[in-house]
């Protein structure tokens, strides 16, 4: 089903560029797509760490997996690592965009080079990889770009507006690029992300809120199988959001969360 929707070449497995690969999240969906057989290239960062898990998934799976560095601020190195990146599997089908930076948010409500640096993290250096992914997939006509956003750009809050209004930004940029791809076979998934057990987000959330990165992983997989366009994870938070969203301005501005 998936092969046919995406148009993945043969083998009938998809090659796939995952950025921010080390992150507990993007480890869990690549082990999702190795088990359906897709080859792998992982960018990080932290490139030891990405050889380390392309290693793992191998052993454990089978399937092929490279892994190379990968900095979200580096923007003249982006061109070359799609290409490097398609190099290395033999060609290229999808993108999977999993990388994030929380920041130091109260510091950036006064220091205008954190709140820039929180930005440039989260949005500007999506925005630049995503542009030549995007062209690349666009020349062959066919392939799958997943952004993995979070429900903090669905509305400012007092605790994180600067964070929200980067995932903000990138949920909007992701909804022009699917519009922008709308009559081709390009398919374009937004996740909004709800709060995941990492150590990133640990203590800002209930319990109750919060979703393994295992879980997340496994429905994300499920949703792009089925060619979603815009998907909550977990399903609860649309809702939450609605609900969030429709409280009056004057109102909302009160609350402290």
């Amino acid at each position: 089903m998936a092969a046919a929707a995406h148009r993945i070449a043969p083998g009938g497995a998809p090659r796939v560029l995952i950025l921010g690969a080390t992150s507990p999240i993007a480890r869990a969906l690549a082990l999702e797509y190795a088990h359906g057989g897709a080859s792998l290239y992982l960018a990080a960062r932290d490139t030891a760490e990405a050889a380390r898990i392309a290693q793992d998934l191998a052993v454990r799976t089978g399937v092929a997996a490279h892994a190379g560095p990968f900095e979200a601020g580096d923007y003249a190195a982006h061109p070359e690592l799609i290409s490097r990146a398609a190099a290395a599997l033999g060609g290229l089908d999808g993108v999977a965009l999993c990388f994030g930076a929380l920041g130091d948010e109260p510091a950036a409500h006064h220091d205008a080079t954190a709140a820039r640096k929180i930005i440039a993290d989260n949005y500007t250096g999506a925005v630049s990889i995503l542009t030549f992914a995007a062209d690349h997939l666009e020349a062959q006509q066919s392939g799958f770009i997943i952004v993995i956003g979070s429900v903090a750009g669905e509305r400012g809050r007092s605790r994180n507006y600067i964070y929200g209004s980067a995932k903000g930004a990138l949920a909007l940029f992701t909804q022009g690029m699917r519009a922008r791809f709308a009559r081709t076979p390009i398919h374009v998934m937004t996740v909004i992300l709800g709060t995941v057990d990492t150590r990133m987000t640990w203590g800002r959330e209930s319990a109750f809120l919060t979703v393994a990165p295992e879980r997340a992983a496994a429905l994300i997989h499920k949703a792009w199988r089925r060619r979603a366009e815009v998907v909550y994870v977990p399903f609860f938070w649309r809702f939450i959001m609605g609900v969030i969203k429709a409280i009056p301005e004057r109102f909302f501005k009160q609350l402290k969360f």
